[in-house]
């Protein structure tokens, strides 16, 4: 299986937006239709000017088949070091169970080594626990709890 990463480029919103959506979680909280709302595309405009944000697509047989956005930040704890936050993580369904996932994280965790961060972390819903358990097979820890404060 020969997977290519890239850049997101704004061509691919749409499809982004439709893999975000297509579980029954984000099904609730995104907004597929065309054309997209602006929100996205100004979201997708501040990821892509930003240096430490990336968005990467993963295709195979030029299909784009997963996703995922890594932030680099910097952090006076830990020595002053670096940390890579990983975030919107989807396998489009057909590709699902076929290792694609696992080498998308592989090489997100790749370019958080090339970027010197000690540590990459991230965080799943609860409701979630097929991606728990990928999350936990590939080395990941629960070792804190979470909390969010929806504005």
């Amino acid at each position: 299986m020969e997977l290519v990463y890239r850049s997101a480029t704004v061509e691919d919103l749409q499809e982004l937006v439709a893999l975000l959506s297509n579980d029954p979680l984000g099904n609730q909280r995104e907004d597929p239709a065309a054309p997209l709302n602006d929100a996205y595309i100004n979201a997708f405009d501040a990821i892509n000017h930003d240096p430490n944000n990336q968005l990467i697509v993963v295709e195979l047989n030029d299909c784009l088949v997963g996703m995922l956005q890594i932030t680099f930040i910097p952090y006076l704890t830990h020595i002053g070091s670096w940390r890579c936050l990983i975030e919107g993580v989807r396998i489009h369904s057909h590709f699902r169970g076929q290792g694609v996932g696992e080498k998308m994280l592989q090489h997100a965790i790749q370019l958080a080594k090339n970027k010197g961060c000690n540590m990459v972390q991230l965080t799943s819903d609860k409701q979630r626990t097929d991606a728990i358990r990928f999350y936990e097979k590939l080395g990941f820890k629960a070792t804190h709890e979470g909390f969010k404060l929806a504005l």
